[in-house]
């Protein structure tokens, strides 16, 4: 395809995202969240993401029966179709922690490692609505450096880059080499780097997750362990509607290997078996609809 059509295609879904977020911005917040699961929720099942879903889900839950695992795509669907209605209207959201929409645990433990100038690697991953603890961690600490998957469209890129920087983020690292390098500075300067680490990750390293083998982001682990940075893990869950509470938990212990790459492998295993805890507590709210394992445990599963 030319650069000619490929922009046209590009600033044409940028209309129609344009389009989308405007009607969803004049339902107002109940009702764009009620609304988004309505659709998505009729939507979902018809798509091959929901065979994805059914999949994984599978996977990390062996023993549940076929029903039970109808019950969670369905719920599924639900939580994908609220964070669908509730993005275009984050803008409006009392971030601050002080109100109902978010409520705010363990942010004692951040501002008192802040306090000490330490520097910190704050990790999650795509649970409730994610972009809302995204939007928290800009709020609450807006020196931090946000390390986030680029869109291929750059004109809605831009569009999502610009709502987190007027949340508070001003920093954002793309993952990749040029996103490595904005990391590394903000470690030099004890400013505190956020990023998920929930998502497959082909240039990462191996690392168990619920028992399968998974490819796993490393370069956040590597610069934790490089800089001594506190590792931190952070979650959040949905309560109700559009209603959530994030909490940021107790650092990670540091490990124990000495040896480099072993370091690694233990400190990622660790973040893994914390986003596995944060599934089992929720498993309505994260993200089910990527290739989170290797190709050939989905064959074997197929089989």
């Amino acid at each position: 395809m030319s650069s000619v059509l490929k922009r046209a295609g590009w600033r044409t879904e940028a209309a129609l995202f344009d389009g989308y977020e405007a009607s969803m911005r004049a339902l107002g917040m109940e009702r764009a969240s009620d609304t988004g699961s309505a659709i998505v929720s009729r939507l979902g099942p018809l798509m091959r993401q929901h065979q994805i879903a059914r999949r994984n889900m599978e996977l990390v839950f062996p023993h549940a029966n076929p029903g039970e695992i109808d019950a969670l795509l369905g719920a599924m669907w639900d939580n994908m179709g609220r964070v669908a209605g509730e993005l275009p209207l984050l803008g409006r959201m009392d971030l601050s922690g002080q109100g109902e929409q978010v409520r705010i645990e363990g942010l004692d433990i951040l501002r008192e490692l802040q306090r000490q100038q330490r520097p910190i690697l704050l990790f999650g991953g795509h649970f409730a609505n994610w972009e809302v603890l995204v939007g928290t961690v800009a709020t609450q600490v807006p020196n931090c450096c946000l390390v986030y998957r680029h869109l291929n469209n750059p004109y809605i890129d831009a569009r999502l880059r610009g709502r987190r920087a007027s949340m508070g983020g001003h920093v954002f690292a793309p993952k990749g080499d040029a996103g490595a390098r904005i990391i590394l500075k903000s470690m030099q300067e004890a400013r505190p780097v956020a990023m998920m680490v929930d998502q497959k990750m082909n240039d990462g390293i191996e690392a168990p997750f619920f028992g399968h083998p998974a490819m796993t982001a490393s370069g956040g682990a590597r610069m934790a362990l490089r800089h001594d940075a506190v590792v931190l893990p952070m979650s959040i869950a949905r309560r109700h509607g559009p209603n959530f509470i994030v909490r940021i938990h107790e650092p990670l212990t540091r490990p124990v290997a000495t040896e480099r790459n072993a370091a690694v492998l233990e400190l990622v295993t660790a973040m893994n078996r914390f986003i596995e805890q944060r599934i089992l507590e929720t498993p309505a709210q994260w993200f089910w609809v990527h290739r989170r394992f290797p190709k050939d445990i989905y064959r074997k599963a197929e089989g």
